[in-house]
């Protein structure tokens, strides 16, 4: 008996969120194709012009803004950020430095200590544990 093994595809929305780039920006021959595991992985792995564009001036996803702001995603919802946007317009946010994007920077710090605090109290009670197990 020999085996089929069927290509894997995926939709251009989620090939586009694997790439980091904005798929209403993509090319439209990507946007009405599907793409395939392999192409993923060369498009990932050199990238054509367009991608290299794409990912260096943008538009960029909100997840990709807000990893570039140092806020969280519903922190930009919170600034009323709910578009897409250039890597340009998110240097010119950075100038400008309102004051819910210094809020939301403050608060995601917060965050990020809370959470490395969190792991630590977790690895010291799981070390007494280790020990009381001994």
């Amino acid at each position: 008996m020999t085996s089929h093994q069927n290509t894997q595809t995926m939709k251009p929305a989620t090939a586009a969120k694997k790439l980091g780039v904005y798929l209403e920006a993509t090319p439209a021959e990507f946007q009405e194709g599907v793409v395939s595991r392999a192409e993923l992985n060369a498009l990932q792995t050199d990238p054509p012009e367009w991608l290299r564009d794409l990912r260096r001036d943008g538009p960029h996803p909100r997840p990709v803004v807000a990893a570039k702001l140092g806020v969280s995603i519903s922190g930009l919802a919170r600034g009323g950020v709910t578009e897409a946007l250039t890597t340009e317009q998110i240097e010119a946010l950075k100038a400008e430095s309102p004051e819910w994007l210094q809020k939301e920077r403050a608060t995601q710090a917060e965050v990020r200590k809370e959470t490395v605090r969190i792991k630590e109290k977790n690895k010291e009670k799981q070390a007494k544990q280790e020990q009381r197990d001994k």
